[in-house]
């Protein structure tokens, strides 16, 4: 691997090429398509939800034949179990004939980790990814094994009204650098994906990226400098999440039971940071905070009944929230 660190120019090089390749499958997405580079890049994870046929699924296999990267798919059904992730010890025969426990590593073992439908299975199993997500290990009959480097996890998901889900825990969904929403296409998109969809071939990418250098485009999107203003923008927000904060907002107090927690500001400054080198800049501002605003806080924010009761969203939460906290910084 190099150590010569990387130069703006070649991030948005490599960028714009993983970028291009995608689009040569997805059609539209392009909201989709930069939030879950920005995860990848950043070494996290992202949860995409939509109801099926909407193409989650495809979006991360197409990136991963764009990335030079180990890929394991998981698809998450109510049977399955924590040792179908992680692994096992199995007894095998050694070098002299000898029964002893040899340890045989799951499909977690990969550098992109695609959970099919990860709300589809109990909450136990669910469970079994916690210390993958943010250790980057994984421990069985208490020995620890680390995953290979880089590792993300991308995660899809239906919304849980629908039949056979099963709600992610909280400690689970904070791991989660971003919720990704994904929409129906529109009437123009629609026609081009039955367009490219029902002949006789489809569009493959092609690998424009190692791993090598997705950990370097990572380490210069951290060492982005960011102005203290912007940061502190950033940790206003996650604190005027809470209903309990004195910064908190009529709307927050009366429909936020539990606000974000630090890991929401953490993902609201990196992401800021690799957004501001995508869009080509090497100084990060609020607007860059705003645009990852929704899918850093969404899945973060935990609505009361009253909520529930009133058809409110978190995603009118956060954007109350920015609203509110921009008045406030304005004033100040």
């Amino acid at each position: 691997m190099s150590s010569t660190p990387l130069l703006i120019e070649e991030f948005s090089q490599i960028a714009r090429s993983i970028e291009s390749e995608v689009r040569r499958v997805i059609v539209g997405q392009e909201d989709v398509i930069r939030s879950v580079l920005i995860c990848v890049l950043a070494g996290r994870h992202a949860l995409l939800e939509g109801v099926p046929g909407l193409g989650k699924t495809q979006l991360i296999r197409t990136l991963a034949d764009v990335l030079d990267l180990k890929f394991s798919r998981i698809q998450f059904t109510p049977d399955l179990m924590p040792a179908d992730i992680v692994g096992t010890d199995i007894f095998a025969e050694d070098d002299t004939g000898r029964r002893v426990f040899s340890f045989r590593e799951g499909p977690i073992f990969a550098n992109l980790v695609l959970a099919d439908e990860i709300n589809r299975t109990t909450p136990k199993t669910q469970s079994a990814l916690l210390e993958a997500m943010q250790e980057q290990t994984v421990t069985v009959a208490g020995r620890t094994y680390p995953l290979p480097p880089p590792f993300f996890v991308l995660a899809t998901q239906n919304p849980l009204e629908m039949e056979g889900t099963y709600p992610l825990p909280e400690a689970q969904l904070d791991r989660f650098m971003f919720k990704i929403d994904v929409k129906f296409p529109t009437l123009d998109q629609l026609t081009v994906i039955l367009e490219r969809t029902t002949g006789g071939s489809t569009p493959k990418a092609s690998s424009v990226a190692s791993g090598a250098s997705i950990i370097r485009m990572g380490a210069l999107g951290l060492n982005t400098p960011i102005p203290t203003h912007v940061s502190r923008f950033a940790a206003q927000v996650v604190l005027a999440s809470h209903p309990d904060s004195p910064d908190a907002s009529d709307f927050v107090r009366r429909y936020v039971r539990y606000g974000a927690s630090p890991r929401g500001a953490q993902a609201l400054i990196i992401g800021a940071k690799l957004n501001a080198l995508l869009e080509g800049r090497f100084n990060v501002s609020y607007d860059d905070i705003k645009a990852m605003a929704l899918q850093s806080l969404r899945h973060r924010v935990l609505l009361n009944y009253d909520a529930q009761f009133d058809g409110v969203t978190a995603d009118d939460v956060v954007k109350d929230l920015m609203g509110s906290v921009e008045k406030f910084m304005a004033q100040r």
